[in-house]
């Protein structure tokens, strides 16, 4: 069974279940030929968005990847590609940078939008997010900005990451079209999502969410804290009795089996490590084994 494709909001945009993260992209040393031939394997799984952001790898990243659909320009066809905009980080790269802030002006997602899809090689971004929250942010400007860029045919669908419900809802407020998703970090290491209200939120809303980080980060099999190991111990446990499931697949498992539709966005550059995360897919824990996972995160028993 492949990776199957979701809605991530009543109006699209479709998103395969899982998403290729091309964060660390810059940092694993693929040959063009190389990155060509991983994309075409993940396609082949299902794993078929993408998720770019400007800033990743000191604004190299989409460079790199848009070199790979230069090459192979039947990749485009079977992507959908997402990109992020709005942190300004300072860069050797951005000479006008002299404080790493954020920028939700007009002036600069525009001009952001134009540089992704120059470097990706793309006529278009199949969804575009707004990065983190900009305490300066004119609500209206931007969504006049987001709302223009659908209408050009630029960007097919937009978005936000980390925003909390109250900033989702005011940008939402001011615009004319949806906001599709907010990718925001999830994992059995990190569970406020689950209380704080973001979750609740965009069930309220029918959106499903997309989870940056969901192995946090690495740190589920290296960390040396209490919860790391207890998180350990149980996930073990649990992968035996889902045909000794590896500790990543029932990690990424438990954040797919909660209703609300949580889409992981994975960090690897490995086939085999694509290949298990594909897994995830065929597994269902239940509720029982959820809250044990839940309790050896948090150390406690629910009240």
């Amino acid at each position: 069974m492949s990776v199957p494709t979701i809605q991530l909001h009543p109006c699209g945009p479709p998103c395969s279940r899982l998403v290729f993260g091309a964060w660390r992209l810059s940092t694993w040393n693929l040959s063009t030929r190389e990155l060509i031939d991983l994309l075409r394997a993940s396609i082949e799984l299902g794993i078929t968005t993408v998720d770019h952001a400007d800033i990743y790898g000191d604004y190299s990243c989409e460079e790199i990847f848009g070199q790979a659909l230069r090459d192979d320009r039947s990749l485009r066809s079977h992507l959908q590609l997402v990109s992020k905009c709005g942190i300004k980080l300072v860069s050797k790269k951005r000479p006008g940078h002299t404080i790493k802030h954020y920028d939700m002006s007009r002036a600069h997602i525009l001009a952001s939008v134009d540089n992704s899809l120059r470097n990706l090689n793309t006529d278009f971004l199949d969804m575009l997010l707004l990065h983190r929250p900009d305490p300066f942010m004119d609500a209206s400007e931007t969504a006049d900005t987001l709302a223009s860029l659908v209408q050009s045919g630029k960007v097919r669908h937009v978005g936000v990451s980390n925003f909390t419900p109250s900033q989702f809802d005011l940008l939402q407020s001011r615009l004319s079209v949806p906001l599709v998703t907010n990718q925001i970090e999830m994992s059995v290491l990190k569970l406020n999502t689950f209380t704080d209200g973001s979750l609740d939120h965009l069930q309220r809303l029918n959106i499903a969410p997309m989870a940056w980080s969901p192995l946090g980060g690495g740190s589920l099999f290296s960390g040396e804290t209490p919860q790391a190991q207890r998180l350990r111990t149980v996930l073990t446990e649990i992968g035996q009795q889902h045909n000794s499931a590896s500790n990543d697949v029932i990690a990424l498992a438990w954040l797919m089996t909660h209703p609300a539709r949580i889409v992981p966005v994975l960090g690897t550059g490995k086939l085999a490590r694509l290949q298990a995360a594909a897994e995830a897919v065929k597994i269902k824990l239940t509720r029982d084994q959820w809250f044990r996972i839940w309790c050896a995160s948090t150390g406690v028993n629910v009240p």
